[in-house]
């Protein structure tokens, strides 16, 4: 069984063009293009259900504001306040604590 490995967007459109045309072997593909089978089979799925764009790797980025709903919009703005509170927060330590420095030394 092989390991599964890195793909290049290119790598995945070419790993789909030989399994379409090779008769959805998947194993064959697989030893093709050293990936592993579960990978040229996803793979090809994934274009046969989404096209093209479907290849694209989406992991770690988030959604156009545009395709978001209120939900999500509402959550990811919560998220940014709280990340603004929490460094807000951190500032007002840092700065208690300098202001404890100076003191000592003065």
């Amino acid at each position: 069984m092989t390991k599964g490995r890195k793909t290049t967007f290119d790598e995945r459109v070419e790993i789909v063009q030989y399994c379409i045309a090779h008769d959805h072997n998947y194993a064959e593909t697989a030893a093709e293009f050293g990936i592993s089978y579960q990978q040229a089979r996803s793979y090809t799925v994934k274009y046969e259900t989404g096209g093209v764009n479907a290849l694209q790797d989406r992991r770690g980025r988030l959604k156009p504001v545009e395709e978001m709903s209120e939900l999500e919009k509402l959550r990811a703005e919560n998220k940014i306040l709280r990340a603004e509170k929490e460094r807000a927060e951190m500032e007002v330590s840092f700065l208690k604590k300098l202001d404890e420095i100076e003191r000592r030394r003065g």
